[in-house]
């Protein structure tokens, strides 16, 4: 399995607090280990599919990260709020 950051997500990762920077960074982590595992993924860690092959994972309460994963490829695209997830999947 293959993983992508896009300047889209470096940029929304920027706009966040410095403190929560590194927490992102973290659970994007190990949301590649779960991913990388060919087992069964727990409703626990707060995986969502979106629409299409977009997902969503939880990061907290307010932060939440956008991928996009189609057959081994996953691309991360946003980091933000509830808020910011709406607008960017009402682009797409």
């Amino acid at each position: 399995m293959r993983f992508e950051f896009k300047p889209s997500f470096e940029r929304s990762l920027q706009a966040l607090h410095p403190n929560n920077q590194q927490q992102v960074k973290n659970a994007c982590l190990k949301t590649i280990e779960i991913l990388s595992q060919d087992r069964f993924i727990h409703k626990g860690i707060g995986l969502k599919r979106l629409k299409g092959d977009y997902w969503e994972v939880r990061h907290g309460l307010r932060t939440r990260l956008i991928f996009r994963w189609n057959k081994d490829l996953v691309e991360f695209i946003l980091a933000g709020s509830h808020d910011d997830v709406k607008r960017y999947l009402k682009r797409i």
